[in-house]
């Protein structure tokens, strides 16, 4: 059985972004890590050593965000921003009234944003599933965690620009 590939798009800036990320983890990110798991190791008794604990730890963090930079990087789809037709999909800005309270939000991956202040819903959120293929003036609900029904209606949908 041949395994789905989710293929995720991304601004050519996320993606440089993420691939220095990547490099720096990947190379002296895991050097400094290691010398100060060696530095705390030398302390002495590893049962109680703090140190050596707290830095095993982030180095599984660390290694936990080069496994995710990969897959990601390796399913990457790298363009423009989508254009937008007032159809909501990946890589479009959404203002929608979301329970009553309008929001204004970016769909696909987190990364995409940077530090943009923007929200950023995945497509694959219970919130970008039923949202997705919709048009301006279009409602639709969908069933949050608790299984609550949320209404959305969609206000306007716009192409992304990086800022």
């Amino acid at each position: 059985m041949a395994q789905e590939t989710s293929v995720t798009w991304l601004t050519q800036e996320a993606f440089d972004r993420l691939s220095a990320e990547l490099e720096h983890l990947s190379g002296a990110g895991r050097t400094e890590i290691a010398k100060r798991i060696e530095i705390a190791r030398e302390e002495g008794d590893l049962k109680e050593n703090g140190g050596y604990h707290a830095a095993k730890e982030e180095q599984g963090k660390m290694e936990a965000r080069i496994r995710v930079l990969t897959a990601l990087l390796r399913s990457a789809e790298v363009g423009e921003a989508p254009e937008s037709h007032g159809v909501v999909e990946p890589g479009t800005v959404v203002t929608a009234d979301i329970a009553g309270d309008e929001s204004k939000f970016l769909v696909g991956n987190r990364e995409i944003a940077g530090d943009s202040d923007l929200d950023v819903y995945s497509e694959k959120s219970p919130l970008g599933m039923a949202i997705i293929g919709l048009k301006v003036g279009d409602s639709v609900s969908y069933a949050a965690p608790n299984g609550r029904q949320i209404p959305v209606e969609i206000k306007s949908v716009e192409n992304y620009v990086p800022r």
